[in-house]
C-alpha cells in the first residue's frame, strides 16, 4: 500500500522529518520493548527445557527447513576487563585472560550437544560475536573459535560475519586479523567522545583512537562500520553530544545507532554507581535525540527505524527498500526470518516455532555441559497467534507497513475480525500522526518511524493483557 496524498510516509523520513523538533517526539517518551525479539524474553519460562530445545532442533535436523533455510550463529563472549556502570548486559568482568581458554572449551562443548541434535555441516549465512567484549579474545583464541564452528557448521565464505568492538581493545593490526578470519562488519562501542561523560561512566578511552579505528576499519576494506553512541548519560548536554555527533559525521560510518541510556538501577548494580543528579533530564533527552536526528537526516543517513541510521549505499538500507529487511535477536539484518541457534552463556535461539535462553551465570552454564545437557534454562514454544503477531509486528519494525491481504493470504485470517480490538486502539496513534489505517492496511508515517515500538506494542497480546511496562527501557 501508500500513503494518501499528503501524509509522509516512513520511507521520506530524509526529507519528511528534517528538521526533528523536539515536541514531535514527546508523545514517543515512554518505555516499550525494542522488540527484537517476539514474544519478549521476559515471556520465557522454565517448564521450557533443554529437552524442549533438543527437539526442536531434531525437527529442524529432519525437515525441510534444513535444506531450505541456512542457519544464523551468535556467540556470547562475556567477559570484559573493566566494568561500565551503564552496561545492562550480561557480563563477567575479569582481567584474568586464562578464563577465555576455559570458556571457549565449554562453547565447543556445546557445539557438539547442539550438533548431535542439529545434524553437523548446517549451512550458516550470518554469524555474530557479541557481549561482554568479544575482542577480550587473544588473537590465537579467534582463530581458535572460528576453525572450531568451521568444523561442525559450513560457514559461507562470503556470508554476513559481523562483531561487536570496544574501541579500547583494538588498534589497525587487530582489526586485519578481524577481516583475514573473515569478519565483515564492525559495531564499534564509542557511546561518547566527552572525557566528563566518559569518566562518570567508568569508561576512560582516548577519543582519537576511537575515531581512528574508523579510517582504519574503512581503509581494511570492511563492508560497513556502525557506531553505537547512547545519550542519557551522567554529565551529558545537547551541546556536548552535538560535538561528539560531528566529530562522529566527518568521518561518515556506515551506520550510528543512537541508544538512549534506561537508569534502571534496581536492575542492574553497576548503575547504582552513577549519580541521579547528573543523568539529563526529559527535555534534555528529547533534544538530544532530536538534535542527533536531524543532523544524521541532513548529512544524507536513512532512518532504518528504532533510532538505527545507515547511509543510503549500506545493504540494510537496501534491504529495507526491496522489501527484505529483517529483525531478529542481534537487530536489523539483510538475512531472511532464518533459524538462530546462540552458543554461550545467556545466549538466545530460535529455532523453528521455539526459542530457548542459556544459563545466565557461568557457573550453571558449565554445569549443565558438564553433565552433558544443553545449557537452557527457559525458553517458549510459540502458538500460532504468537507467529501471526510476531509477523505483524516485525512487518511494522522493518518495513513500516502491514499490508492486510499479505497477513491474510500468509495466516488464513481476516485482518481486520482478528485484530479489531488492535485496530481500534491505533486510532489514537492515527490522531498523533504516527499512522495512517485504511482498508488495505497500516501505513507508519515519517513521525511515526521514531515511535515504530509504540505503534508495534498494540500487537502485542502479553504487554497488552498486563500493561506492565516498567521493566521495558524508553523509546526516547
Amino acid at each position: 500500500m501508500s500513503a494518501p496524498a499528503g501524509r509522509a510516509q516512513w520511507s521520506d523520513t530524509t526529507s519528511a522529518m528534517n528538521p526533528v523538533a523536539t515536541e514531535l517526539l514527546a508523545p514517543q517518551d515512554m518505555a516499550a520493548p525494542r522488540y527484537t525479539c517476539y514474544p519478549m524474553a521476559e515471556r520465557f519460562v522454565e517448564a521450557f527445557s533443554a529437552q524442549d530445545y533438543g527437539q526442536a532442533l531434531a525437527q529442524r535436523h529432519s525437515g525441510p527447513a534444513a535444506l531450505a533455510q541456512p542457519l544464523s550463529l551468535y556467540v556470547h563472549i562475556p567477559f570484559c576487563e573493566s566494568l561500565c556502570y551503564f552496561c545492562s548486559c550480561n557480563k563477567v568482568i575479569t582481567r584474568r585472560h586464562l578464563r577465555a581458554s576455559g570458556y571457549l572449551r565449554w562453547l565447543e562443548r556445546e557445539v557438539e550437544l547442539t550438533t548431535r541434535q542439529l545434524g553437523t555441516g548446517q549451512a550458516v549465512a550470518q554469524l555474530h560475536l557479541g557481549g561482554g567484549t568479544p575482542t577480550f579474545l587473544a588473537d590465537d583464541e579467534l582463530r581458535q573459535l572460528l576453525a572450531m564452528l568451521g568444523r561442525s557448521f559450513a560457514l559461507a565464505p562470503a556470508g554476513d560475519r559481523s562483531i561487536e568492538v570496544d574501541p579500547r581493545t583494538v588498534d589497525a593490526g587487530r582489526l586485519q586479523l578481524l577481516a583475514d578470519i573473515g569478519f565483515r562488519r564492525l559495531s564499534l562501542g564509542v557511546q561518547d567522545l566527552d572525557e566528563q561523560v566518559l569518566k562518570a561512566v567508568h569508561r576512560p578511552q582516548l577519543a582519537g583512537k576511537a575515531l581512528g579505528l574508523i579510517d582504519s576499519a574503512r581503509s581494511i576494506g570492511f563492508d560497513a562500520v556502525t557506531v553505537d553512541l547512547m545519550y542519557g548519560l551522567p554529565r551529558q548536554t545537547p551541546e556536548s553530544f552535538a560535538r561528539t555527533l560531528e566529530r562522529i559525521k566527518l568521518l561518515r560510518p556506515d551506520g550510528v545507532a543512537l541508544y538512549g541510556y534506561a537508569h534502571q538501577p534496581d536492575r542492574f548494580r553497576s548503575q547504582r554507581r552513577l549519580l541521579s543528579s547528573e543523568l539529563p533530564g526529559d527535555a534534555s533527552r528529547r533534544e538530544m535525540l532530536a538534535q542527533s536526528t536531524s543532523a544524521l537526516l541532513e548529512a544524507g543517513y536513512v532512518h532504518l527505524g528504532a533510532s538505527q541510521f545507515a547511509l543510503p549505499a549500506d545493504a540494510l538500507v537496501v534491504a529495507r527498500r526491496q522489501g527484505r529487511l529483517h529483525r531478529g535477536l542481534q537487530g536489523y539484518s539483510t538475512h531472511p526470518d532464518c533459524d538462530l541457534v546462540g552458543l554461550g552463556v545467556s545466549a538466545i535461539s530460535r529455532v523453528g516455532a521455539a526459542y530457548a535462553q542459556n544459563a545466565l551465570t557461568l557457573a550453571e552454564y558449565a554445569d549443565a555441559l558438564e553433565h552433558g545437557r544443553l545449557p537452557v534454562v527457559r525458553g517458549l514454544a510459540l502458538t500460532r497467534d504468537d507467529l501471526v503477531r510476531r509477523a505483524v509486528i516485525m512487518a511494522l519494525m522493518c518495513q513500516g507497513q502491514v499490508v492486510f491481504e499479505s497477513v491474510e493470504l500468509a495466516w488464513l485470517i481476516d485482518f481486520q475480525s482478528y485484530f479489531a480490538r488492535e485496530l481500534e486502539q491505533l486510532r489514537r496513534h492515527q490522531a498523533q500522526g504516527l499512522v495512517f489505517v485504511d482498508g488495505a492496511g497500516i501505513q507508519v508515517t515519517a513521525r511515526g518511524g521514531f515511535a515504530l515500538p509504540e505503534v508495534a506494542m498494540e500487537f502485542d497480546r502479553y504487554l497488552q493483557a498486563d500493561r506492565n511496562r516498567a521493566k521495558f527501557s524508553r523509546i526516547i
